[in-house]
């Protein structure tokens, strides 16, 4: 009678671990286990590619279905895979020698600089006293974000440089409704404008470096900033019109209180930081610009911009606020997950793949060029619901399009970056982008989500339909 009574009792407990999860996980969970298990019983594999392939699918269910930080994962996951014999010693000291970590180091030092200078404090005054309702608040807040496409490769970088902005100007606003529009208007429009440079995101960077890699090809700096300019200059007008069409009453009303601006917000003369500040950027501009004609690569580049910007006495800050700007976890993040990258090309897990693709797409009836084309943008642009960080999606998805390009005989290059614009759309929901989150969960400027859902159903169909109108007219002319 007691054994039976244990055995019931312990019944509640026996449930798996399996069980007590989402049904969207068990099913992720399930996939992932039969493609593990489908991989170890495979002949024709070496061991490497193997440990390889199924450290980056275990990597995978872990950023997508937990909340382990993004960085912690991808260390852990290289450090398995040395420990497995899946690579040698070198993918973990070596993953710091790409071009991407320093150039993202940089990065985060010359936007610390922006801030510091007092140029940030500046746009404040400028786009204020400029305004005189809400709508062309909104106007000169886009037009101020443009120029942070340029330096900053971080949405939620460009996100926290104009968070002090964005704050004053809030805390100036009449209402409540005012605010919000704000607080969506600016990480949404900053999400749109990535695809204007090279440098506009972390996973163009992660993108090009797989890119060089797997087929020798790149893009230039110069050459994105001809293709992706005027996109972004065309989406963001049109999503400034939307947001005009949603709060068209908001919008006509005056912000604040003129009297009171002028008050606070004083014009005052140009400093010698911000002067300064405004000659480094642009002669680092032009730098990136001439890529191709003085031969020294973006990466060191904006070094020794950093390096510059930090000059003890001669600098526009200290070399110890420097490094706190920098996003440490970004950094380890983007190194592990383009280390485990690599590792798949060079242990021939993607030749692998390749050949898998080929032959189940040789089953089918051939598909036009132009159908992969928008089934390729389709997959990137819906690929942030399913996999909310921005870099992840680079990492995850640019192997397997870049794989399926070379099988198909479309132009990798191409294809890589219709991909990372498509992937630069993330607005369905506030943890699609961290960009969205810096605000969504701030005090007192934040925004419902659902009303980001209801402009992302406008939006989507509308970048959708526009990066197809540009592949076939502007890009194609323009040699894409």
């Amino acid at each position: 009678m007691k054994s039976n009574r244990l055995l019931e009792n312990q019944q509640p407990s026996t449930g798996t671990f399996l069980s007590k999860l989402p049904n969207v996980t068990q099913f992720i969970v399930i996939l992932l286990s039969f493609l593990c298990s489908f991989i170890v019983f495979t002949e024709n594999i070496a061991y490497d590619a193997k440990v390889s392939m199924i450290v980056f699918i275990i990597t995978l269910a872990l950023w997508v279905c937990t909340k382990l930080p993004a960085a912690y994962v991808a260390l852990g996951a290289l450090l398995l895979l040395i420990l497995l014999n899946g690579a040698n010693t070198d993918v973990l000291y070596s993953s710091f020698s790409s071009e991407i970590i320093w150039l993202m180091i940089g990065a985060f030092i010359i936007g610390e600089a922006f801030s510091s200078s007092g140029l940030s404090l500046r746009m404040t005054r400028v786009i204020i006293h400029k305004a005189k309702n809400t709508n062309q608040l909104l106007l000169y807040l886009m037009l101020s974000l443009f120029p942070l496409a340029i330096f900053i490769p971080s949405t939620s970088g460009r996100a926290v440089l104009m968070l002090p902005i964005v704050r004053e100007i809030a805390n100036l606003v009449k209402n409540k409704q005012q605010r919000e529009i704000i607080a969506l208007f600016v990480p949404v429009i900053i999400l749109m404008t990535t695809s204007s440079t090279l440098l506009g995101a972390g996973s163009h960077l992660i993108g090009i470096e797989i890119l060089e890699k797997t087929t020798g090809d790149s893009i230039s700096y110069i050459n994105w900033l001809i293709w992706g300019l005027p996109f972004t200059l065309i989406i963001s007008f049109i999503t400034y019109f939307v947001f005009k069409l949603f709060f068209s009453k908001e919008l006509t009303a005056a912000p604040f209180d003129a009297n009171n601006i002028n008050n606070i917000y004083e014009v005052k003369p140009v400093s010698k930081k911000e002067k300064q500040t405004l000659i480094l950027l642009t002669v680092l501009i032009l730098l990136w610009l001439t890529e191709a004609l003085h031969g020294y690569e973006i990466g060191l580049i904006t070094i020794v911009g950093a390096f510059i910007f930090m000059l003890p006495k001669y600098g526009v800050i200290t070399w110890k606020k420097g490094l706190q700007a920098v996003s440490w976890n970004l950094i380890l993040f983007v190194a592990g997950a383009t280390a485990l990258g690599k590792n798949l090309v060079e242990t021939g897990a993607v030749s692998w793949i390749e050949q898998g693709v080929f032959q189940l797409i040789g089953a089918f009836p051939p598909i036009p060029a132009w159908g992969l084309v928008i089934l390729i943008i389709l997959i990137a642009i819906t690929s942030h619901i399913y996999i909310t960080s921005h870099t992840t999606r680079a990492v995850v998805m640019v192997p397997g399009i870049l794989m399926l390009s070379m099988t198909l005989n479309l132009e990798p290059s191409s294809m890589l970056f219709l991909s990372l614009v498509g992937m630069n759309y993330c607005l369905t929901f506030p943890v699609s982008s961290k960009a969205l989150l810096v605000y969504y969960e701030h005090d007192t400027m934040s925004y419902r989500a659902n009303i980001l859902l209801k402009l992302n159903m406008f939006l989507m169909p509308i970048y959708f339909i526009l990066m197809i109108l540009f592949y076939f007219t502007y890009w194609n002319w323009t040699g894409l």
